[in-house]
């Protein structure tokens, strides 16, 4: 199993008695990370969080999370408000690589919301919190140049000392995959279908190979995301083209409600 390197500060927030916290999307760095720190912090002081991107990600993603956390706590939650498709609708465009909101707006927003309101429970954590997330430095020159740890001071407020940590950072691809193994488990059931990441079905960061394997796994989904492109004049793809030129697809057309 790959080794970790943990930062000097994390035994002592664990002897200070922090709550660790596992952002988790049901993805194989996810999983990977969360064998690692199972086997570092101790269980009472893990919790796993995954923000339910609703009809737009993975089936399966809760289950499979379910399957592979042990006896660890899951929470999930949700933007009350908006979808990823309502958004991108009102905004009349999707995210970009330097405007992100299907991330701060669907992710981290709910995701920091819910462990405010576990800390705020549990008097125990002394508001000591660790947000662990899976970002790796081999996923791109952008993601190589994060800290491993840091002191979060947008989040340290009102009697919380919060810390982000990215565990397994300096993981190749393989040594996730590996690490996967070694427990004796299995990643999610898309992957298997040809996937090479798992985020939203249909991703603004997707590779062409994964958003034609997405196309063919999800035809109905695809026909929304299609339909949507067309009526707001915006496509998914940074490329400019649409999802049917990228993926050589042409969409079932939707069919007005009778």
């Amino acid at each position: 199993m790959a080794p970790i390197t943990i930062p000097p500060e994390v035994p002592l927030l664990v002897n200070r008695g922090a709550l660790f916290v596992i952002n988790h999307s049901a993805g194989k760095d996810s999983q990977a990370m969360t064998i690692r720190l199972r086997s570092v912090i101790p269980a009472e002081q893990l919790l796993v969080i995954h923000a339910d991107l609703g009809e737009v990600e993975w089936s399966g993603n809760r289950t499979h999370i379910l399957d592979t956390i042990g006896s660890l706590e899951l929470v999930v939650c949700r933007n009350p408000n908006k979808t990823l498709l309502s958004m991108v609708e009102q905004r009349g465009m999707w995210p970009s690589a330097g405007q992100r909101q299907c991330t701060s707006d669907l992710k981290r927003g709910p995701i920091e919301t819910a462990i405010r309101r576990h800390l705020a429970a549990h008097p125990e954590f002394n508001g000591l919190v660790v947000s662990c997330l899976g970002i790796r430095a081999a996923e791109s020159p952008a993601r190589s140049k994060q800290r491993p740890f840091r002191y979060s001071e947008r989040n340290s407020k009102n009697g919380r000392s919060w810390y982000e940590w990215l565990p397994i950072f300096e993981m190749s691809t393989e040594e996730v995959f590996g690490t996967i193994a070694a427990a004796h488990q299995e990643p999610h059931w898309a992957y298997r279908a040809g996937m090479s990441r798992l985020s939203c079905v249909f991703c603004i960061m997707a590779s062409r190979s994964d958003l034609r394997t997405a196309a063919q796994l999800n035809p109905e989904l695809y026909a929304r995301y299609v339909d949507l492109e067309k009526r707001i004049g915006h496509t998914l793809s940074m490329s400019g083209q649409t999802l049917e030129e990228v993926t050589g697809m042409t969409a079932t057309p939707i069919r007005e409600a009778a």
